[in-house]
């Protein structure tokens, strides 16, 4: 019995691999929006996007200092020394404005998302 279903499970996933040409498939690219940190400031300092729809942040820090990305609304943060790169996945929002700052550099670096 068991051999049979695990038979019938590898043919299935063959046939659905010649269906589908026989390559992998790949998941789509998630939308992106670049944001960069330098001398203390977040650029650009507004980002929209579209509602209902996951995306990713790409933060590059281009300073001199450690920079901290940070949404409280959006539960995200993360630290990034000179030079570095990172980024953050945001899940669908809904329409309105979610602010983001640079933990680090609270004056100057602060931002939002616009969601329309």
């Amino acid at each position: 019995m068991m051999k049979d279903l695990l038979r019938v499970t590898v043919i299935g996933a063959l046939a659905l691999w010649l269906v589908l040409g026989g390559v992998p498939v790949q998941a789509a690219e998630l939308p992106t929006y670049e944001l960069v940190a330098r001398d203390g400031l977040l650029i650009p300092d507004t980002l929209r996007v579209p509602a209902g729809q996951r995306f990713k942040i790409v933060v590059r820090n281009e300073g001199t200092d450690a920079i901290e990305f940070e949404s409280i609304e959006l539960r995200k943060e993360k630290v990034l020394a000179p030079g570095a790169k990172s980024f953050v996945v945001i899940a669908p929002l809904k329409p309105g404005s979610y602010r983001y700052f640079d933990e680090f550099h609270p004056d100057t670096g602060q931002g939002r998302i616009i969601v329309e």
